[in-house]
């Protein structure tokens, strides 16, 4: 007879994700073992196993679940906004409003994912190009000029560095709330974004290889 799950079986869960992430965010994947998690969690080793067979399981469930929260939530979002400029400054508050408390997720999203195997890496950046994609739909409407792919792309990415880094300086309590922070984030680029793409030259250089933002676009 199959071991039927407890009730908190999913809040467990949930929690051992996110003291997960801490530790992956604090002290690196490769840095982290499975004894660290189970201590961390205040959980026996075996309990731990119980949830999950390894580390990478633990880790590709903390990038997924942090990234279907993502894209439910800015799908969303962009679905409600009205006109296009609502719907980036929508977009971009949403984004922030989600990093509240996913700090260490997101960290581990930036530096972690690309040490999954290239089967498990792959749903993961589906559901990046879904973010950068609805991003992209959304600039495009709200800014024309910038329709182009040679200067859309840039401006794209150019947004999610601005957000996806923010972590590094942002601080609850510091010159500008979570909120002003996305205004800011928005109107920096609408306001500057139909200049930068008419002043842009036409480049004919392509660049080898592909990196992983190219791969999202």
């Amino acid at each position: 007879m199959a071991r039927s799950r407890a009730k908190d079986y999913d809040d467990k869960r949930l929690s051992m994700l996110h003291r997960s992430a801490e530790l992956f965010a604090a002290s690196g994947y490769v840095g982290t073992s499975m004894n660290t998690i189970a201590d961390a969690c205040g959980v026996s080793k075996a309990l731990l196993y119980h949830y999950y067979p390894d580390k990478e399981a633990i880790l590709f469930d903390i990038l997924s679940s942090h990234l279907e929260k993502l894209v439910a939530a800015v799908r969303k979002a962009s679905a409600q906004a009205g006109d296009p400029v609502e719907r980036v400054r929508t977009i971009v508050a949403t984004l922030l409003e989600l990093y509240r408390h996913a700090d260490a997720e997101h960290q581990v999203q930036i530096a972690s994912l690309k040490l999954l195997p290239k089967d498990k890496q792959q749903p993961l950046l589906a559901s990046e190009r879904i973010l950068v994609g609805i991003m992209s739909d959304a600039l495009a409407a709200a800014v024309p000029a910038a329709k182009q792919k040679r200067v859309l792309k840039p401006l794209t990415m150019s947004v999610f560095g601005m957000l996806n880094w923010h972590y590094m300086w942002f601080r609850e309590g510091g010159p500008m709330t979570r909120a002003e922070y996305a205004d800011f984030v928005a109107q920096l680029v609408l306001a500057g974004a139909a200049d930068a793409a008419a002043s842009r030259p036409r480049s004919k250089a392509k660049l080898a290889g592909r990196s992983r933002q190219a791969e999202l676009l």
